[in-house]
């Protein structure tokens, strides 16, 4: 890590994400919708990408057929390992520090960042360094774990948790773990996209019906089924679990 970087939050070595958090979980539901948003904001083509803290590559199978190049970073060495057993020499890998990323400035005209946010204590830095290694007319879709989610404001507002789903402060969740997960206010990351230089050309509200009760009694075939109209209609409120950006570098590929 560098020394100017904060905290690691959640450190994945040694952790079998892929088993404990995807396989033995009911997690099909954000699986797909996940992979529902990607293949609407990605580019179909694309020359050089990466894969910002893709874990083990679960999402691969999405970006690898639309890019020439892919390449995998992670700090997580373990999954890491996990991506070069599952595909080879198809998926290049690099580990790294996210607020100090081992690439060139402009290095690709594509990348993605799904399902990481919530990890980051300084999305400012992290913004910075995803900007800086695209390239200028470049592509990046970015999810964003939301603080404004419905359920957190039915609790703030029947004085069940105290955490304000209304006001743009980052939300440190601490009774997740020891040192917590960050959330974020849509307007927070969006003012921060803007400052950086990144224009907004889409959203999505992603992971719309992520509840226990809703996956039993309409399994995930039918919520997918939903959940594939309310990407887009329910974008311009914002309440759900995950909002995804399609952000562009400004200026001639």
């Amino acid at each position: 890590m560098s020394k100017k970087s904060p905290k690691v939050i959640s450190d994945y070595n040694g952790y079998d994400y892929k088993k404990i958090f995807w396989e033995d979980a009911d997690r099909a539901y954000e699986d797909a919708a996940d992979r529902m948003a990607i293949r609407k904001l990605l580019p179909k083509h694309m020359d050089k990408f990466v894969d910002i803290a893709g874990g083990y590559g679960r999402l691969a199978d999405e970006y690898l057929p639309r890019a020439k190049s892919a390449t995998l970073f992670d700090y997580s060495k373990t999954e890491l390992k996990q991506a070069r057993e599952i595909y080879g020499r198809r998926l290049k890998t690099k580990a790294g520090d996210i607020y100090d990323l081992p690439f060139k400035d402009g290095e690709f005209t594509s990348l993605m960042m799904i399902r990481a946010t919530h990890h980051f204590k300084d999305m400012k830095k992290v913004t910075a360094e995803l900007y800086r290694i695209l390239k200028p007319g470049g592509v990046a879709v970015i999810e964003v774990a939301n603080k404004k989610t419905l359920p957190r404001m039915v609790r703030f507002l029947t004085r069940r948790t105290k955490i304000n789903p209304f006001n743009r402060s980052v939300a440190n969740l601490t009774d997740i773990s020891k040192n917590g997960f960050y959330n974020y206010h849509p307007k927070y990351m969006e003012d921060i996209f803007k400052k950086q230089g990144f224009k907004i050309e889409k959203v999505l509200s992603v992971s719309n019906f992520r509840n226990r009760t809703l996956k039993n009694v309409l399994g995930t075939e039918r919520l997918i089924k939903l959940e594939n109209g309310a990407q887009k209609v329910l974008a311009p409120v914002r309440f759900a679990p995950s909002i995804y950006y399609k952000l562009v570098k400004p200026g001639d590929k």
